[in-house]
């Protein structure tokens, strides 16, 4: 350091300083004395060089130079000093120090082995502990299971963590917890916010709002990462034991991540682990509800869908689960199978048929159902052969069918409309593709109208499927949301109604740009009445006695008494003489003209996706209702 330099500073020693030097060798010794000296000082201000530590770990966590130079032994030390001296973490502001130690260890072991082999050896796993156990606050848990769980990922460094017997349990319990551990000890009451929480969360942008939404983002963090680090016990199969309790499984499908957190398999990936082993699958397939819920997932439009998809067909092909599970799995599988490729899963229908067929007792309507599913294999490749005349004359004759389906639909005959299509469909090619998600997103509509939510459900999944891209039929994933609603799957609903508000706004259909708002009011309704069912803090807050949301106690969602929302919800052709239909149905026209029946305002969206739209996920598009998160952590 020249003499400038250390005269304008009053710290002796001055971490920063210490980064000014510009003499390598001179640099490293004083950053090496630096990090051994700092966990027995007494000074004040020892917090800003810890949050430059962080900074730089954040923003370089593969560079070498502070592993080598002991930073791991410097963090192990100071979570140490606060645990055990609290007077110490309660002078000037040292509380923050446990906070950021955890956090710089997590970031360091995030991508490198040799790095977490370099922390095990500083032992940085017992102080990683306390905080886990909660000596602190759940603001370190949070960082602690994040950093023990890219211990856990390594296999040189996950028998450490393995040998710390109490660390398995001890995430089971924080995933149970987790929500409600910050709904109360933070969301609850915001006058009694510890500060320095605050100051964590906002990060300099205060505002109750904003720690409120920065609460839900980090109580989905601390659920999520004790899913991860549980998840890498879940590969060894003498821990599947105690992970396979059904008050624990029996939760893991309600840990899906929110909104706030769409990186994360969460509970489904935790599954999906689960099942690969035989000792796990004979738990899931006994736990209640657990059937139901999978066939919930693996239906959904979420990113996750085909992991609860290889779930059902893990569990089908045991033969000590699959009398357990075949005849709940069969109907949504045979929804499914005629999906192509779903992201990088390839003729996953074809492994869903494969499965089906070798599935031995099942119900005689499962029975059915599978022969059905069969057939319609065997019809494509008979069509194959065809002479392109006969498919031709096929697809006319289906093409009639529908029109009369249509027809009976305007005069107010939904159940005959719906045999019309049933029709319709036994005729239409099995190659004709974009015919066949009209027919059955057209059945949906007819479903919901007779109060069919499972039908209709059924029929807008296999639209969903054989749409290409799958999962992007905008009419077929309204229609399911609003399926969804009636059966009070609020998060299935949720994530429907924001894909079909992706399909709304992505449109680049002229008459649809030249409108102010290109999403439909009926959607944004629901995505606000289902974000408030599917709220992370829900459960907790009426365990708690309950707060209302802002807005809640002013808004009530459902079904209207005067099918208002069906009106709005309807998508009409329009007749030869120009009139509206009351409700709407799909046409295999390349634009499709969609009504809001309520105001009279018709708009046009057209059934085509751009190659931007295809290539978006459920991940991004929840970015549009979710806080974007602020640290690029696993």
């Amino acid at each position: 350091m020249d003499k400038a330099s250390s005269q304008e500073c009053p710290y002796p020693g001055c971490f920063f300083c210490v980064m000014k030097e510009g003499n390598p060798s001179k640099r490293r010794s004083c950053i090496l004395k630096f990090f051994r000296d700092l966990p027995s000082q007494e000074d004040d201000g020892q917090v800003l060089p810890i949050s430059g530590l962080w900074n730089t770990a954040m923003a370089h966590p593969n560079d070498p130079e502070f592993i080598e130079l002991g930073i791991f032994e410097c963090m192990s030390a100071l979570i140490w000093k606060g645990l055990k001296t609290r007077r110490w973490l309660s002078h000037d502001q040292n509380i923050y120090i446990p906070y950021y130690a955890a956090h710089i260890i997590g970031s360091y072991t995030m991508n490198m082995e040799e790095f977490a082999e370099r922390s095990v050896e500083a032992g940085v796993i017992p102080p990683l502990v306390e905080l886990l156990r909660g000596r602190l606050t759940w603001v370190e848990q949070r960082v602690a299971v994040r950093a023990l769980g890219h211990l856990a990922t390594y296999p040189s460094t996950f028998p450490a963590v393995a040998n710390h017997g109490e660390i398995l349990e001890l995430a089971i319990q924080l995933a149970m917890s987790s929500l409600e551990i910050v709904y109360s000890h933070f969301y609850q009451y915001p006058d009694r916010r510890l500060s320095y929480h605050c100051d964590l969360l906002t990060r300099g942008m205060g505002g109750v709002e904003m720690e409120s939404r920065k609460a839900e983002e980090w109580a989905s963090q601390l659920q999520c990462w004790s899913l991860q680090l549980i998840n890498c016990f879940a590969f060894k199969p003498e821990f599947l034991p105690t992970l396979c309790k059904p008050e624990f499984l029996v939760n893991l499908p309600v840990m899906w991540g929110g909104l706030v957190n769409e990186n994360s398999p969460a509970g489904i990936g935790l599954l999906r682990t689960i099942c690969q082993h035989k000792l796990g699958r004979g738990p899931v397939s006994a736990c209640s509800g657990m059937v139901e819920a999978l066939c919930n997932i693996a239906r959904s439009s979420d990113d996750w869908q085909y992991m609860a998809i290889e779930c059902l067909l893990w569990l089908l092909q045991d033969p000590n689960t699959s009398h357990k599970v075949v005849d709940k799995a069969v109907p949504t599988l045979v929804d499914l199978a005629e999906i192509t490729n779903l992201g990088d899963h390839k003729k996953l229908g074809d492994s869903i048929v494969s499965v089906l067929q070798e599935c031995g007792s099942m119900g005689n309507r499962s029975r059915e159902l599978v022969e059905e599913t069969v057939s319609s294999r065997q019809r494509m490749k008979w069509e194959k052969s065809m002479p392109k005349e006969d498919l031709h004359i096929k697809q006319a004759a289906a093409l009639v069918v529908k029109l009369e389906g249509n027809s009976l639909f305007s005069s107010g005959d939904i159940a005959g409309a719906a045999e019309k299509y049933s029709e319709a469909l036994s005729l239409c090619p099995m190659r004709s593709k974009k015919e066949r998600v009209v027919l059955y997103s057209n059945r949906a509509q007819c479903h919901l109208l007779l109060q069919q939510p499972l039908v209709a459900i059924s029929d807008a999944t296999r639209a969903l499927c054989l749409h290409n891209p799958v999962n992007r039929h905008a009419k077929s994933l309204w229609r399911r949301a609003q399926a969804y609603d009636m059966l009070g799957l609020a998060k299935e609903s949720l994530l429907d109604a924001i894909l079909f508000i992706n399909e709304c706004s992505q449109s680049n259909d002229p008459d649809l740009s030249m409108r102010q708002n290109k999403v439909p009011d009926y959607a944004e309704r629901l995505v606000k009445k289902q974000m408030r069912a599917a709220w992370l803090f829900r459960e907790a807050a009426l365990k708690h006695g309950g707060v209302v949301r802002k807005g809640e106690e002013r808004e009530v969602y459902g079904n209207e008494s005067d099918d208002s929302e069906w009106e709005t919800a309807s998508e009409s052709d329009i007749g030869d003489d120009g009139r509206d239909h009351h409700l709407g149905l799909d046409d295999d026209d390349d634009e499709e003209e969609v009504v809001e029946e309520g105001h009279g305002d018709k708009w046009k969206n057209r059934d085509k996706s751009s190659e931007k739209n295809e290539k978006t996920s459920a991940k991004g598009m929840r970015h549009g209702y979710s806080i974007k998160l602020a640290e690029d952590e696993n």
